[in-house]
Formats: C-alpha cells, sequence, structure tokens
C-alpha cells in the first residue's frame, strides 16, 4: 500500500506538471475561445473532449504493450512518434489558421464604390465581400475547428503515462493499474480544464477591441508557434 500510495502521488503531480509545461495543453483552447467567441460551457466540453482523447490514446498503447509484452523502450519509441505528428499537425493547423484569418481581414475589408446615375448625379456606397455569404464559412469553422484539436490531441502523446503504468502491471496489480490512469488522466485533464477557464475568465477583464480585427491571426500564429515550441524546443 505505501508502494501504492507514493504511485498515486506520482501519477497526480506528474500529470499536473507536464500539463502546466506544455503549452500545447491549454493555448489553443484559449486563444480558439476567445477568437470564435465560444461560450464558456463549448470551451469546456472541447477541452474535456480533447483532453479525454489525449490521455486514452496513451493508455490503449499502454494496455496493448502490456498485453503483447512489449518493452518499455519500444513503447516510449512509438510514443515519440506520435508526439512528432503530433507537433507537426499543431503546426500545420496554426498555420493554416493564420493564412485564413489574414485573407478574413483581406475579404472583409471594405470598398468604396461609386456610381454615376443617370441624371449625373455621384453616388457612392461601400460594402465588404463576406456579406451574404459570411453564415456558409462561419458554421463550417465552427464544425471543423473542435474536430481538428480533437484529433491533433489523439495523437499527442503523455509520455510519461506509460513508464509508470509499467510499474504496478508489473507488481500484477489490477488496482494499481487503474489508479494510476484515473489519477494522471484527471489531473491532466483538470489541469487543462483549470488553465483554460481561468485564463479566459481574467482575460475577460481585459479589453483586446483594437486587436479583435486580428483575433483569428493571433489565434493562429499562437498555435503554429505552440506547436514549434514542441517539435524544437522539446516543450
Amino acid at each position: 500500500m505505501n508502494d501504492l500510495t507514493i504511485l498515486i502521488l506520482t501519477a497526480a503531480s506528474i500529470g499536473i506538471f507536464h500539463t502546466i509545461t506544455g503549452p500545447d495543453h491549454y493555448l489553443p483552447f484559449i486563444v480558439m475561445s476567445r477568437a470564435k467567441n465560444w461560450s464558456q460551457s463549448k470551451t469546456f466540453l472541447i477541452t474535456v473532449a480533447c483532453g479525454l482523447g489525449h490521455v486514452a490514446s496513451s493508455v490503449i498503447i499502454g494496455f496493448i504493450g502490456l498485453t503483447l509484452g512489449v518493452v518499455l523502450s519500444k513503447l516510449t519509441f512509438i510514443e515519440g512518434i506520435r508526439g512528432n505528428i503530433a507537433a507537426w499537425l499543431l503546426i500545420g493547423f496554426g498555420l493554416a489558421y493564420t493564412v485564413w484569418g489574414f485573407h478574413r481581414i483581406f475579404i472583409k475589408k471594405q470598398h468604396v464604390h461609386e456610381h454615376i446615375h443617370e441624371s449625373g448625379e455621384l453616388h457612392t456606397h461601400s460594402h465588404d465581400h463576406q456579406v451574404g455569404h459570411a453564415h456558409v464559412h462561419n458554421e463550417k469553422g465552427k464544425t471543423m475547428t473542435p474536430w481538428v484539436l480533437f484529433l491533433i490531441f489523439v495523437f499527442g502523446p503523455c509520455e510519461p503515462l506509460i513508464p509508470i503504468l509499467m510499474y504496478p502491471a508489473a507488481k500484477n496489480s489490477v488496482l494499481g493499474v487503474v489508479l494510476v490512469v484515473l489519477v494522471f488522466g484527471i489531473a491532466t485533464i483538470g489541469t487543462m480544464t483549470t488553465v483554460v477557464m481561468t485564463s479566459l475568465w481574467s482575460l475577460k477583464r481585459i479589453s483586446f477591441k483594437p486587436l479583435e480585427r486580428f483575433s483569428h491571426v493571433i489565434a493562429g500564429l499562437t498555435i503554429f508557434s505552440s506547436g514549434m515550441a514542441i517539435q524544437f524546443l522539446g516543450l
């Protein structure tokens, strides 16, 4: 029981620490929620869903590895490959969203047109290219973005989980395996949602009106930077 208690405390502390030190665990949700004006409940649900996919994918791989007797080094190698894929997906999504953000700014820019009536009177009016069909793109964006984030987080591995999981499994402790998974998952997802919701609550008290036009570009660049930091800085 002493070993199990230490293992559970380790799982909880590592779950919290690896989430806080990994900006990809919360920055995408913060910036996308701000850019797309998600409600608090929607942001919370998307964060939890992505967190579940993030933890569950490593749990499944861990259990398959344990069942087949795969050594820890091979499982770590597999998780490393998944981590590279997730980082590049994050980079690609961030870059694509940044380009879309700049495009959105461009097509929303108003133009002034001049018309001369038969009477010789000069008439001017302004318009933008998004009016009249904006709902099509907005609905598609609202539908796709959470799924893209979920896919990225499914590929994203929980590197510390499998080594922790191996110890109770080696001791043939089913209770230990279950408790480690539950505690690590709760710690990880709980930290993700806490950081995201607290950050959004704090940001609501700051006026970003001059930057609202660039909100999608900022969101894309932030996600892109998170992916670059993971891939090249090992965060």
